[in-house]
């Protein structure tokens, strides 16, 4: 093969390379415009997501003389009380609505402070109650009217001025009939609060808005109007029950198996002084879902000066609440009772008092103030009342 022919060769190559490149079909690389008729009309997609918060709730606090005196400064002529809470405000500080029972009015100085049967107390007390992480007050109780209308008064403003949420007494007609909701971390609860009695104490008349009295009907009424306006969950808090009775009675039981029906979802029991079991209902829902409700028919005791027969013992009813988003589900998802004792001890030639969370006392005994005969006795009571807080859901 000569040099000619084969540079003519390659020549006639790359003339039919280029051709063919240029004739290759680039339509499939073409980029048009979508139609928009047929363009997605679709919202984007949600990721599901939750929030929770946490109840924590305890029963009655009360303020015999003898506490009240433990709190008393000669030197100032004041009274604060810093460690009745002390050991239990690590507990209270994780909750976010933090609950609790004032059984006793903070009428002022002038209407004297006093004991059982007509309780006052100084209104210093609640520095202690805020300060210990409470935050919702509810004064619906048997000794609301200890000291009259001015003390029911007199107590709701004492509270309010330290930032403190009451239920359970007003000051007006247009008080009682709002529904107290209270928000925290996207939740929204609906919270009524409301009592047996008032030791036969009347109420003054056409004032019957300064306390609220137990009435099926009337609490049901209020969760109807909570569910209308679109709460999370419901909590009723009821002052009711036998004195010193460690279970509750038929009336209690039934009362609070209605409210759950109706739409309750946790119910926190006072007034027996004394702790009662917590009972879990499983409620069908129209719609054939199950909601689970809770109800304590007693907290017992969180601070008082009754001694024995386990009236020194209470509980912190701790209850976590989970919402579902972006359906905004709302469930119930733990309960956790924690068993306190009230330690009354002497010290610089003084009564004292303090709120005991058992568990976590007995894991470190070295406490100066606890003998050991009363550690073994924290030992019985804290297995005593886990076996006790749980017998309905056995």
């Amino acid at each position: 093969m000569n040099l000619t022919f084969s540079l003519k060769f390659v020549i006639i190559a790359v003339i039919i390379i280029i051709s063919g490149c240029n004739n290759v079909n680039t339509s499939e690389n073409k980029i048009t415009p979508a139609d928009p008729e047929t363009q997605s009309t679709s919202s984007p997609t949600i990721t599901p997501y939750e929030k929770e918060a946490q109840v924590i709730a305890v029963g009655d606090i009360m303020m015999h003389l003898a506490q009240t005196k433990s709190g008393y400064n000669p030197q100032t002529n004041s009274y604060s009380f810093p460690t009745f809470f002390s050991k239990v405000q690590p507990i209270l500080s994780q909750g976010d609505w933090v609950i609790a029972n004032l059984e006793t009015p903070l009428a002022g100085e002038e209407a004297k402070y006093t004991d059982y049967p007509m309780f006052n107390a100084p209104d210093t007390v609640a520095d202690d109650i805020k300060k210990a992480g409470f935050n919702i007050i509810s004064t619906a109780n048997n000794h609301s009217l200890d000291r009259g209308e001015i003390g029911v008064l007199n107590t709701i403003k004492n509270l309010q001025k330290r930032d403190l949420i009451t239920l359970g007494t007003y000051a007006s007609v247009e008080d009682k009939t709002k529904i107290l909701t209270v928000e925290k971390n996207d939740i929204n609860m609906a919270i009524l609060s409301y009592t047996y009695g008032t030791n036969g104490i009347p109420l003054p008349q056409g004032k019957d808005y300064l306390v609220s009295l137990i009435d099926q009907k009337k609490i049901i009424a209020d969760i109807k109007k909570a569910q209308a306006e679109k709460v999370d969950i419901i909590t009723v808090i009821l002052h009711q029950g036998s004195e010193y009775q460690r279970l509750p009675n038929e009336e209690q039981k039934t009362l609070v198996k209605n409210l759950v029906n109706e739409g309750a979802d946790l119910i926190l029991g006072s007034h027996p002084h004394v702790v009662q079991p917590y009972e879990i209902f499983e409620i069908k829902e129209e719609n054939g879902k199950i909601r689970k409700a809770v109800a304590i028919y007693s907290m017992g005791n969180f601070i008082a000066y009754q001694i024995g027969n386990y009236k020194d013992l209470g509980v912190i009813f701790k209850v976590k609440i989970k919402k579902h988003f972006p359906d905004g589900e709302t469930e119930i998802t733990e309960v956790e009772a924690i068993p306190t004792y009230i330690q009354n001890y002497n010290l610089n030639n003084r009564l004292n008092f303090r709120v005991l969370p058992i568990a976590e006392t007995l894991k470190n005994q070295n406490d100066p103030l606890i003998s050991p005969q009363q550690y073994q006795l924290l030992e019985t009571y804290l297995k005593d009342l886990n076996n006790h807080l749980n017998s309905m859901n056995r």
